[in-house]
């Protein structure tokens, strides 16, 4: 019996007693490799005891204090972390409790930021079909995602409006090469701020690397230069969303310093804390902190957690192990490996679509029929009976459905812990294979 309300009452849902690097202990003593990092958050594995006792520490020095009134040490110093890692592209951080927190304050900060401008009437912000940027109102109707929007559909804001995304296994025509794949996209993007009006559009939100809701769907070479191009031209502001792909998951503190484009305002969030605290953070690049400060001075929106001591003490030693440790270049590092075990383990497997992402920060999509990409049909759920058969073989993965327009496709996400080892990858794919296997003779009778 529990009172926990869960994601589902008709599951019963095992307990986790004990972690330690990338393994999980569940109440019945089955060990369980977390391949996933839950959600891609454990990004140093658990049990950190360095992490535990700084959170222990700031908690008998100053657990809360209101931002209306003061700061706290850990704030200034993991922002002080925060820009330095950024080359420039940040000039302030603003810290609140989770993702969909800092993509709702992205959002407000673009509305004042043309505010501050002169420019009040540009509210409407453009984003992409099979994106998710989270769970609140706001960042639920910028998302694009049909399944997640359905049942608030009706009382979502109608000031997002949503283009294609930038999914080429399944949205760039056979035969077409990728430079006329992105001038397609970027020419849709442009239409569509023509038809709103430029003078009304605000933003344009996008994940770097598409995570939960397409798979690691990474961009066509070139596409966010095009973006940013455009944004620059109209004088919109990229918004860039790496809540779960950025701090470090591809091998580089940001997802868009493959991609040769900057973003005006960045979120983040799953491996900022790694897990160990519940926070997020808004990121906004100089030009905007100008504006700001050229006319008010003051962002309208707070939270009564924002910049929280112990959140931030410990996200703070989070970042500092990363950098200490090198975990980043290790990600570079064995990110490659990574994708290469799963080739070689999946990559011509019957029902293995594609195998696609960056880093620590892979998945692979399940077909019913490899040469024609059909999906499984949604009444399969093909992903969550992985998810169960993996972890009867004691591997955890990020599965989702709806990969492919929010109701059809199935794929699972490994994003392992940035320090986890050449061993634990091998597990991950014979653990995978095994579950994977069971998972296809099932549906065989």
């Amino acid at each position: 019996m529990t009172y926990v309300l869960h994601r589902s009452t008709k599951t019963d849902f095992q307990v986790a007693v004990a972690g330690e690097g990338s393994w999980l202990t569940l109440a019945g003593g089955l060990h369980v490799l977390d391949a996933s990092g839950g959600a891609a958050v454990a990004c140093i594995g658990h049990g950190n005891r360095r992490v535990a006792e700084a959170i222990a520490d700031q908690a008998t020095k100053v657990a809360y204090v209101h931002t209306l009134f003061f700061s706290s040490e850990p704030a200034e110093e993991l922002a002080d972390h925060m820009i330095a890692i950024s080359g420039g592209a940040f000039a302030r951080a603003f810290f609140v409790s989770s993702g969909s927190e800092s993509m709702d304050s992205a959002i407000k900060m673009g509305l004042q930021y043309h505010i501050e401008r002169g420019e009040p009437d540009r509210q409407i912000f453009i984003a992409r079909r099979q994106s998710y940027h989270g769970n609140t109102f706001g960042a639920l109707a910028a998302s694009g995602h049909a399944a997640r929007r359905s049942i608030y559909e009706p009382v979502l804001m109608r000031n997002f409006s949503h283009v294609s995304p930038c999914f080429p296994y399944h949205y760039q025509p056979e035969g077409q090469d990728d430079e006329t794949y992105v001038a397609a996209l970027a020419a849709e993007l442009e239409a569509e701020i023509l038809r709103l009006g430029p003078a009304n559009v605000a933003g344009f939100i996008a994940e770097t690397i598409v995570g939960a809701t397409s798979g690691c769907a990474v961009a066509t070479p070139g596409y966010f230069k095009a973006v940013r191009e455009i944004c620059d031209r109209y004088g919109i502001l990229w918004i860039a969303d790496e809540i779960m792909c950025g701090m470090g998951r591809t091998g580089r503190t940001h997802a868009w310093e493959w991609e040769g484009a900057s973003p005006d305002i960045q979120t983040v969030a799953k491996g900022l804390g790694g897990g160990y605290v519940p926070i997020g953070a808004m990121l906004i690049a100089p030009k905007v902190l100008e504006v700001l400060t050229a006319g008010t001075g003051s962002f309208v929106h707070g939270h009564t957690y924002q910049a929280h001591p112990v959140a931030t003490r410990g996200a703070l030693e989070v970042q500092r192990i990363i950098t200490e440790q090198a975990l980043v270049a290790n990600v570079a590092d064995l990110g490659p490996k990574l994708t290469d075990r799963l080739q070689q383990h999946f990559g011509q497997h019957p029902h293995v679509g594609e195998i696609r992402g960056r880093g620590f920060f892979q998945a692979l999509e399940f077909v019913s029929d490899r040469e024609s990409k059909t999906p499984f049909a949604p009444d399969v759920a093909f992903s969550d009976r992985l998810k169960r058969a993996a972890l009867e073989a004691g591997l955890a993965i990020y599965p989702n459905g709806g990969t492919i327009d929010g109701k059809t496709g199935d794929h699972v996400i490994i994003a392992p812990p940035f320090n986890a080892t050449e061993d634990e990858l091998d597990q991950i794919c014979d653990r995978l294979g095994t579950a994977l296997d069971a998972t296809v003779a099932s549906l065989r009778g």
